[in-house]
């Protein structure tokens, strides 16, 4: 039996799609409400590029789009395509400044993965180009295959989340200390973030997994006054 994998139609000019049918696979192009590639009923598949990777830090997309992964799916998978030391390197298509920033993110990105990992338990692997991305996602399917787990409807009816949800779990999740789980309990407890962020510690402390120490420690960097002379040093510095 042929591998089949639905691709997310996004995933068009990652070259992939055109290599998964050089090598025999059936592939169906859909528009995904969650992952790039299902594999099994089971199993969708986050891929990013380093670069992508570190942009969906900064704008809140990789903690929701994981969360939403464990939500779906028994077995979720994140594929990171290419070299993370790569974001040491000035690429010939990124000028100087914006080079300069991607490497000062590479301790956020070990981070974030760490996030992924230990808080999501999402696996992660690693892939160096296009082509063992493919060679990875036909494996999957052929694993899958014979462990009889591949066969049923690939797709589910998903209903994604509101919008105006994912950017209040956004801006949560940003706040040290806390991160996607927590921050989406945080809204379930009090609705708003902004009745979220009022909250005090021993509020905060009720959530399952905050913990008084971490409540503590979150409203002493809400409550704590900057120091003008750093907030001006920084200004500067990033001028």
């Amino acid at each position: 039996m042929p591998a089949r994998i639905v691709v997310d139609e996004r995933e068009r000019n990652s070259g992939i799609p055109d290599l998964l049918k050089k090598a025999g696979a059936i592939v169906d192009i859909a528009q995904l409400p969650v992952g790039d590639y299902i594999v099994s009923p089971e199993t969708a598949v986050e891929r990013k590029t380093v670069y992508d990777l570190v942009h969906s830090i900064y704008d809140g997309r990789l903690f929701v789009q994981c969360s939403e992964l464990v939500k779906y799916y028994a077995k979720p998978l994140v594929i990171i395509q290419g070299d993370l030391a790569k974001l040491q390197e000035i690429p010939d298509d990124v000028d100087a400044g914006r080079a300069q920033k991607l490497n000062e993110r590479m301790p956020l990105a070990y981070d974030a993965l760490a996030t992924v990992a230990m808080e999501f338990r999402i696996p992660i692997i690693h892939t160096p180009d296009a082509e063992q991305t493919t060679n990875l996602l036909i494996t999957l399917v052929n694993k899958n295959l014979q462990e009889g787990k591949a066969t049923g409807p690939l797709l589910k009816k998903i209903r994604k989340e509101n919008p105006v949800f994912l950017q209040q779990l956004s801006v949560l999740s940003s706040v040290p200390g806390v991160g996607d789980k927590l921050a989406a309990r945080m809204l379930e407890k009090f609705k708003t973030p902004q009745r979220a962020l009022n909250a005090s510690a021993a509020e905060l402390a009720t959530i399952p997994g905050f913990g008084l120490a971490r409540a503590q420690r979150l409203r002493k960097i809400l409550d704590s006054a900057a120091k003008a002379e750093s907030i001006v040093q920084r200004t500067l510095f990033e001028e």
